[in-house]
């Protein structure tokens, strides 16, 4: 079974409420119709009501099982208003403004999410990372620990050839730019524990570098390795099951022969299925031509620290991409509490 044919069937058997702020966005109604119809969970789209329906008609598409908001007329806007003036950050606002940052599906989706009312949000297929982005981080707490808000990729391929059992984690390729030594660890353990929930396999994480163990003595492969070694102490502290190696090349990461031959001793080499990228550029470049050159589906990014689960899409996002963050994400909802345990008082902002 494909990896996104798995979290499609464990899904059916826990539905989950996914919404989408970008109600009108044919693509996402398309998503959300089939969300609906593989009986995935509810959908709940964010917009004008009258254009959400009237786009649906011209792209035929049936929303009649499909949750349909306006936030400036919803019934929650007033005690959404009530909780944002709440936040530090908004304490000085206003009612009146308050109420005016809500009208922004964005911003009234955050809250659905925070406060209960929805399991998952997906967005960004037709706007800009930073629009979805802002509100997630001012009104989402972090999780506990946590100060590297920072996102995931789920690439698929051949079995054969491709990673581990045809799946592999590409971080961050979305937001960091240029991560620190301990940046790089937390984004290193957050996309290994999210592997070992989506898969059940046991993580395996390769440290990128143009080096592998010492063969360049730069500060950019030195860097890799302690951020390796800092993310292996994390691991041992919390007691978390996986294997963390690094500096590595990809080859070497991913190619088992070539991987006797340069890392021998290494449990990750050869074997890695979460791959951790010195920054932004290389982790969203490799991305791209793995998807669109080697033929993978991607599915992403996936946003990893925050205390509610959430996606960012990339606008050139598909149906079928849209569709399978919304899976993922209702997943994460599932067992949320048990991959990060936390009381409640610690999630409210």
């Amino acid at each position: 079974m494909k990896f996104i044919e798995s979290v499609f069937e464990k899904l059916k058997r826990h539905p989950k409420r996914i919404v989408f702020p970008e109600g009108a966005e044919p693509r996402v109604l398309e998503a959300a119709a089939r969300f609906t119809r593989m009986q995935l969970g509810v959908p709940i789209l964010l917009g004008d009501i009258e254009e959400i329906e009237r786009k649906a008609e011209d792209h035929r598409i049936d929303v009649k099982r499909i949750g349909i908001m306006d936030p400036a007329k919803a019934d929650d806007l007033s005690i959404f208003a009530d909780r944002l003036e709440r936040l530090q950050r908004y304490r000085n606002i206003g009612a009146g403004d308050a109420r005016e940052i809500l009208t922004n599906p964005n911003y009234f989706a955050a809250m659905m999410i925070q406060h209960g009312q929805a399991d998952g949000l997906v967005g960004g297929a037709s706007q800009y990372a930073s629009s979805l982005m802002r509100p997630l981080i001012q009104i989402i707490k972090p999780l506990p620990g946590i100060t590297t808000i920072s996102s995931c990729m789920m690439l698929e391929g051949p079995p054969e050839v491709f990673g581990a059992e045809g799946m592999l984690m590409f971080a961050d390729c979305a937001v960091v730019p240029e991560p620190t030594v301990e940046e790089l660890a937390s984004i290193g353990i957050e996309t290994a524990k999210v592997c070992r929930q989506l898969t059940g396999l046991r993580p395996r994480v390769a440290f990128l570098s143009f080096s592998t163990k010492g063969s360049s003595r730069l500060p950019a492969a030195s860097k890799m390795a302690a951020a390796a070694a800092l993310a292996r102490q994390k691991a041992d502290t919390e007691k978390l099951e996986m294997e963390i190696d690094g500096e590595l090349q990809a080859d070497t990461a991913l190619l088992p022969e070539l991987a006797k031959v340069k890392a021998p001793a290494s449990h990750v080499a050869g074997n890695a299925n979460v791959l951790i990228f010195p920054d932004l550029n290389s982790g969203n470049i490799s991305a791209k031509l793995v998807q669109h050159l080697g033929g993978a589906a991607a599915y992403g990014q996936v946003l990893l620290g925050l205390s509610r689960p959430a996606a960012d899409m990339s606008r050139g996002a598909s149906v079928e991409d849209i569709l399978g963050v919304a899976a993922i994400v209702g997943l994460q909802a599932i067992e949320y509490r048990k991959l990060y345990p936390a009381t409640e008082e610690d999630l409210v902002p």
